[in-house]
């Protein structure tokens, strides 16, 4: 595991111990995966089927808990995009704020935008209604660009 990963698997540590957890066998594989697939938005199931690649004794339910609990303590963010499907998105050190997504309602794949679009946004929605805003989230919706280009393809 890179030196990264593993700053981050300490990191969830010290939030599970700090929020009164173990980091047990079955919660770290979960961690693990996460981290392994950290560009990606996994299901629960997703998270199981590659889990299951190296663990075969744990269970579903067991990883259900375990996302259930992070997300709890906000190690990951729970989000559901227009496909219905909850899935999870590990919070890494190095986000300031929750990034946004631009999602292809073609072929459902999701893309990350790190950069914060929403500074002036933020600004001013405390200065007209005086509120302190601690987040946001951001979906765009929309084709992705191998989608755009396969449609062209067709002549469609």
């Amino acid at each position: 595991m890179a030196d990264v990963q593993q700053d981050e698997l300490t990191r969830i540590e010290e939030a599970l111990h700090n929020a009164g957890f173990k980091l047990t066998p079955q919660r770290k594989a979960t961690v693990k995966i996460l981290l392994e697939h950290h560009k990606e938005h996994l299901s629960a199931e997703e998270v199981y089927v590659f889990l299951t690649q190296k663990e075969p004794e744990i269970g579903l339910a067991t990883v259900y808990r375990t996302l259930d609990i992070l997300t709890e303590i906000k190690v990951v963010n729970k989000i559901t995009f227009e496909d219905g499907i909850a899935r999870f998105d590990l919070l890494t050190q190095d986000h300031g704020h929750f990034h946004h997504h631009l999602v292809c309602t073609k072929c459902g794949k999701t893309q990350e935008i790190h950069e914060d679009l929403l500074g002036d946004v933020e600004r001013l929605v405390k200065r007209q209604f005086h509120f302190e805003v601690s987040d946001h989230r951001l979906t765009f919706l929309g084709i992705c660009e191998d989608c755009q280009r396969q449609a062209k393809l067709r002549g469609e």
